[in-house]
């Protein structure tokens, strides 16, 4: 059984010397340096349409 995603999941992540928060909710994740408010963000769309559109071989 799986748990739908229905508010965002915060989590801290340690890259190098810096600090991020990794937002991930319904829309996509989102990665931004702690102290700040721009960071990356990525549509679940995109991630699914990338080369190969997730399938095997």
């Amino acid at each position: 059984m799986t748990t739908k995603l229905d508010k965002p999941l915060k989590r801290e992540v340690q890259i190098g010397d810096k600090a991020y928060t990794l937002t991930i909710d319904a829309t996509g994740l989102k990665l931004v340096e702690k102290g700040h408010r721009k960071g990356i963000e990525v549509e679940w769309t995109e991630i699914a349409n990338r080369d190969g559109g997730g399938s095997d071989g």
